[in-house]
């Protein structure tokens, strides 16, 4: 008798083994949490910009452990307890937020005064590059972080982290795409307003970041924390599946992942990503409305769907018993919608900074300069993601 072989899309023979895989999949994951967490803790806690390495990648890891335990509770929520799931998932979002919050503002103000730095490059703007995160001794564990110290004795006097070193630095790119600006034609008034930029945006940001920094301590010591806490550690030994799970299989779920990817990639505006100038981008930001760009939403969305897609497919290599392979081309695509994401970041809160009240002339056209060198890196980005997914959809033909 000839034998049968499993299909694993075929519910009823891949099922029962495929299902427990994915659920020791989220123990893995619920214990790199736990153990993340505790690291944390015991390195003091507060996970900051300026902490101590082993801090500052312990918060690091809770976040991943926390994004990739949401991931696969939202891509495969037919097989989990849905009361459970949708209780804990929301949860996690918020957790994972929070604590990526303080790191994101300080990334984004080291890439505004990099790019100020390089725009003008004669202007003693606030550096970026010459310093270091800030010492251990500077930012204890319940004591004043010196991020907090917003009139110290102002931006330039403040060591910055390095570019790269915190997460959320994707969007720094080390070959910029925006010329420098010939000093010997006609930008005096970009020297002359950079230096002010600079330390207008140290101080936004700085503050930003000091207030984010004080979220994330209180949201690690409430409740609500320790009840996500109590959740994963629960689900480090035990997976709430339903009745019916052991007569599905994943594979379809992380294919519905990977096809909603698909279609949010059709629908962006690919042949505009081509384009080295997208004048409206430019003339929405620097408008009185504040409210993001609708170009860059879309982008955002398909970012997402594609880190759900990435995570569908560690949970699926998990499944099949193989170690998850580096994707190249997913990385490199990932890659540059972060740094689109980044990059439009900051150039909102450069236009945001421009809106100040009572600026001088030559600070808001240096803040103008960078808004519309940030957008241009946003336009960059863009083409980056196209090459990479036109390189992917060949590979798969």
């Amino acid at each position: 008798m000839a034998q049968r072989h499993l299909d694993p899309t075929d519910p009823t023979a891949a099922g029962p083994v495929a299902v427990d895989a994915l659920a020791g999949y989220l123990r893995a994951q619920a214990t790199e949490f736990l153990r993340a967490l505790r690291l944390h803790r015991e390195t003091g806690g507060s996970g900051a910009a300026g902490g101590s390495e082993e801090s500052v990648d312990a918060a690091r890891a809770l976040r991943r452990a926390a994004r990739r335990i949401s991931g696969t509770l939202h891509t495969f929520r037919p097989l989990l307890d849905e009361t459970w799931a949708e209780e804990l998932r929301p949860e996690l979002a918020w957790l994972s937020g929070t604590l990526a919050r303080e790191h994101a503002y300080q990334a984004r103000l080291d890439r505004l005064l990099q790019a100020l730095h390089r725009l003008s490059p004669q202007t003693d703007v606030p550096d970026v590059a010459a310093g270091s995160r800030t010492s251990p001794s500077a930012e204890r564990p319940g004591g004043t972080p010196r991020a907090a110290r917003v009139g110290d004795g102002g931006a330039p006097a403040r060591a910055r982290s390095s570019v790269g070193e915190a997460p959320g630095t994707a969007g720094t790119v080390p070959h910029p795409t925006a010329p420098t600006p010939d000093r010997g034609n006609g930008n005096g008034n970009l020297t002359v307003g950079a230096a002010k930029a600079g330390a207008l945006l140290d101080r936004q940001l700085t503050l930003a970041r000091t207030r984010a920094h004080s979220t994330a301590l209180q949201a690690l010591g409430s409740s609500r924390f320790h009840a996500v806490a109590d959740k994963v550690a629960v689900l480090a030994s035990d997976v709430p599946l339903t009745p019916t799970a052991h007569t599905m299989a994943p594979h379809p779920l992380a294919t519905d992942a990977e096809e909603r990817l698909t279609d949010a990639v059709a629908a962006l505006p690919l042949v505009t990503a081509g384009s080295p100038y997208n004048a409206a981008a430019l003339v929405h930001g620097l408008s009185p409305d504040p409210s993001p760009h609708p170009q860059d939403a879309p982008w955002h969305q398909v970012r997402l769907l594609l880190r759900l897609h990435r995570y569908a497919q560690e949970a699926l290599h998990a499944v099949d018993g193989e170690g998850a392979p580096v994707d190249v081309r997913l990385l490199t695509a990932g890659r540059a919608l972060d740094r689109h994401r980044d990059a439009s970041e900051a150039a909102a809160a450069a236009a945001a900074a421009a809106r100040t009240p009572r600026i001088a002339p030559a600070t808001a056209y240096a803040l103008g300069v960078l808004h519309a060198d940030q957008r241009h890196e946003v336009e960059a980005a863009r083409f980056a993601f196209q090459q990479a997914w036109q390189m992917q959809a060949i590979g798969a033909n």
